[in-house]
């Protein structure tokens, strides 16, 4: 059989149903025998970097249970693949991205020159240091072996991406079909839920001591398949918790979540951090975001404990009491299998919720379209509806991340580590497939234009995608930066009230696209997604939009975020 049709077959029996390329001459036999097999699902995009986001997005809209392909034809085709492969590396997720290359004997090998074979590239050398594993095939008796040996490391320990470089003439070669036999012989491998021994009487007895307790939740944690259970335990035991920006895009609106903290967190979620006497610390590394640069006074009053699966994230930023190397699945088994009463945390609770009531308020009154009564509208209009939020980076983020409240059957996508602009239209692609749900993308006028090319295949495809487009006619995250430490110059940010209007591009990829300026036409069309479901732009018309509020000035802690809310006073 032909080597390419071992690769689809291989990707079939690993439950590989989905892939996303932009067809080049060195990836024609791979896409070829992928289709021809028809198992996995090949969606052609335009730009190799929305396919690797889209891929990416397989594993995120799966709770990483499953993986997706990318592929991209060698040269500029694997360079483009890049930035989708360190997006799922800093966030954890696995994907296999296969790229082509030209024939081996074509391969400048230890010749000294740039290159031998047109578009010759070393893509393995260039994702070395963002990938689980990265191998060129230059034996086709090397391929099924590697492909298999690459699909299981993405997915085993802590998940991430690997890549598979295979020229053309391997591509081609025959193969022994023996060489498939090992996939009836033995079980693929499954995502490692094994316990890990660790003292679970030390956090026990933690928790147990503490009037004050907080949980907060890292992206480490929410992919776990225990995860949901274990929420539910702690909510019904009525323990507090926060989460990081990663974390917060599972967990689920309660009477006793306080939403993100940090830097652009909730004003309850970072009091709650400084209050606490006791911090648990599940899969997340404590980046700046989430302290502040005065990394001495978070959780000032709090014996800190932190789980993570990686030694060197322990005791990283921040020194804490206990650490435990575990994987966050071995912590929320061992906690849902004991049966014991914590103390009263009533007080605790009730002063959080209370603060919570008086601080997560529109903040945005004096502008012409608020961002806080925006979501808040999302948050009605999909209350108990399965849908998927995914957000560019930018100030749209933060206002998604800050006032999103999830239900069930809801998730919110970050770019978290990479925080890639131009992540969200692709991503909302993977998105469905993973999910077959109804996908809101929310992006800026600066983080729309990056890929908004896939427009054209939520359109071709007749996706149930709404896309949000926020125009404050600017790049209005870095503008707010320029103006706070640069004296308001915002040379590359501001363009004098220019923008693109996006109403007519989305026109032009024969989506459906309006423009509003007013909370009650955003509700009327929002609503008609709902009803229609079908591809939808809306572009949020918000010239006036500038800054996230309530947001942390450098060198300021957590609870002293800016602007000072006049209520302050009363708590």
């Amino acid at each position: 059989m032909k080597a390419s049709d071992a690769v689809a077959q291989v990707l079939a029996a690993n439950n590989v149903t989905y892939g996303f390329e932009l067809i080049g001459g060195m990836i024609t036999h791979l896409v070829d025998s992928i289709n021809q097999l028809g198992q996995t699902q090949l969606i052609s995009m335009h730009h190799e970097q929305g396919a690797a986001f889209a891929a990416g997005a397989i594993a995120r809209g799966s709770d990483n249970k499953q993986l997706g392909v990318a592929l991209g034809t060698s040269g500029p085709g694997a360079t483009n693949l890049i930035t989708g492969v360190a997006d799922c590396w800093l966030d954890s997720h696995p994907c296999i991205f296969l790229t082509g290359q030209v024939n081996t004997y074509e391969l400048k090998g230890m010749r000294k020159i740039r290159q031998q074979g047109f578009q010759e590239l070393d893509s393995v050398a260039l994702v070395k240091s963002i990938t689980k594993y990265a191998s060129q095939i230059t034996d086709v008796t090397q391929l099924i072996p590697e492909l298999q040996k690459a699909i299981d490391i993405a997915k085993e320990g802590r998940p991430g991406p690997v890549l598979l470089d295979v020229p053309m003439d391997v591509q081609r070669a025959e193969i022994d079909e023996t060489v498939l036999s090992y996939l009836d012989a033995k079980p693929l491998t499954e995502v490692n839920t094994a316990k890990s021994k660790y003292n679970f009487n030390e956090v026990e007895s933690a928790i147990n001591g503490s009037k004050s307790p907080l949980f907060l939740i890292g992206g480490g944690a929410v992919n776990s398949p225990s995860f949901n259970m274990w929420l539910k335990k702690i909510t019904s035991l009525g323990l507090p918790y926060v989460a990081s920006l990663k974390g917060a895009e599972k967990v689920l609106a309660s009477d006793f979540y306080f939403g993100m903290i940090g830097a652009y967190g909730t004003r309850t979620a970072n009091y709650a951090i400084q209050n606490c006497d006791l911090l648990v610390v599940i899969g997340s590394r404590l980046d700046v975001r989430q302290t502040g640069a005065k990394v001495d006074d978070f959780a000032r009053n709090a014996e800190i404990i932190q789980i993570d699966v990686e030694d060197e994230q322990l005791n990283n930023r921040v020194e804490c009491d206990q650490v435990h190397k575990v994987e966050s699945e071995a912590f929320f088994q061992e906690f849902l299998g004991k049966d014991f009463i914590y103390r009263n945390h009533s007080n605790w609770v009730c002063s959080l919720q209370e603060y919570f009531k008086i601080t997560f308020v529109d903040e945005y009154s004096d502008w012409s379209m608020s961002p806080f009564e925006i979501f808040s509208k999302l948050n009605a209009a999909f209350q108990d509806r399965q849908v998927q939020y995914v957000a560019d980076v930018g100030n749209n983020q933060m206002w998604a991340a800050h006032t999103l409240r999830l239900s069930n059957d809801q998730s919110l996508h970050h770019s978290g580590g990479l925080g890639a602009m131009g992540f969200a239209i692709p991503t909302a692609l993977g998105l469905y497939y993973a999910t077959n749900a109804p996908v809101v993308v929310i992006t800026g006028d600066g983080g729309a234009q990056l890929n908004i090319q896939e427009l054209d295949i939520i359109a071709r495809e007749n996706l149930p995608i709404l896309v949000l487009v926020f125009n404050n006619y600017s790049l209005g995250m870095v503008r707010g930066f320029q103006e706070l430490y640069f004296e308001g110059r915002n040379s590359s940010t501001y363009w004098g009230g220019y923008s693109s209007e996006f109403t007519k591009i989305g026109q032009a990829y024969n989506i459906e696209s309006v423009a509003v300026s007013n909370l009650q036409s955003f509700n009327f069309h929002l609503n008609q997604f709902i009803s229609d479901n079908r591809p939808y732009l809306i572009e949020v018309m918000m010239p006036d939009a500038r800054e996230c509020r309530p947001r942390l000035e450098f060198g300021n802690s957590i609870d002293e975020q800016s602007p000072k809310l006049v209520k302050d006073a009363l708590l």
